[in-house]
């Protein structure tokens, strides 16, 4: 089973969904330590980007620019789709999770092998989930144990290459990965922020989950039941 346009459009809906179902806890983890906006925020991205995958018409803009806005590529390949859900986060979220999600987005989408080529397989999706984190890393400048998205990516990575490496395949892989975010946002809640609006509150942030942490636990989570629900309907992983 690889990573194909199908796989990765199910991923960013099983997303959405989660979002939509989740967005009241985010906001409410985001205003105990942030701007209480971080539920409401990716609501809104994760519905403009549902809304360009059902628009019939092509997106007017260039998928080459950088905030150009998610749409429909059927040739494109699932690099394409990511990439293009990207573009649509970081010009509809507002705050930090607009440009923290839309550059991880942006990079797995370029990790991921051009039309035209196999699809990735689980070592491949693996690298472009670590290019994702470099992205995330590299905007944020943020390090495990800052209490940030980099704190639940990162064991979430972790756990999908010690899967991979046993011989797992995509589904197995993924569940892992979950497993990896869950338990890593989990273990923000003792931490102190050292990033962001929350590290303003000092020794005060301590005892709070960190809500990037637990939207990328739900992100992580979506794409092992997408993958799931895809294996189950193949018969097979």
């Amino acid at each position: 089973m690889d990573v194909d346009t199908r796989l990765a459009e199910d991923w960013v809906r099983a997303i959405a969904a989660a979002v939509e179902r989740e967005h009241e806890r985010l906001t409410e983890l985001d205003s105990a330590i942030g701007d209480g906006d971080h539920g409401s925020n990716l609501r809104r991205g994760f519905a403009a980007v549902l809304a360009a995958l059902d628009s019939p018409d092509p997106a007017p803009d260039s998928p080459d620019s950088p905030d150009s806005p998610a749409g429909p590529a059927p040739d494109g390949g699932p690099g394409a789709l990511l990439t293009r859900t990207g573009s649509t986060l970081i010009s509809k979220v507002g705050g930090a999770s607009g440009p923290l999600y839309g550059k991880a987005f942006r990079a797995i989408g370029a990790a991921l092998p051009p039309p035209g080529r196999p699809g990735a397989d689980a070592a491949g999706l693996g690298e472009a989930l670590a290019a994702g984190l470099r992205a995330v890393r590299d905007l944020g400048r943020a390090a495990p144990g800052d209490k940030t998205v980099v704190d639940a990516w990162t064991p979430a990575l972790d756990a999908y290459r010690e899967a991979v490496a046993a011989g797992a395949g995509l589904p197995e892989a993924t569940a892992a990965a979950a497993g990896g975010a869950e338990r890593g946002a989990l273990d923000t809640v003792p931490l102190q922020a050292r990033k962001g609006r929350a590290s303003y509150l000092g020794p005060r942030s301590v005892g709070h989950q960190d809500p990037g942490a637990a939207s990328t636990a739900l992100l992580f989570r979506a794409l092992a039941e997408a993958t799931a629900a895809r294996a189950a309907a193949r018969g097979g992983s």
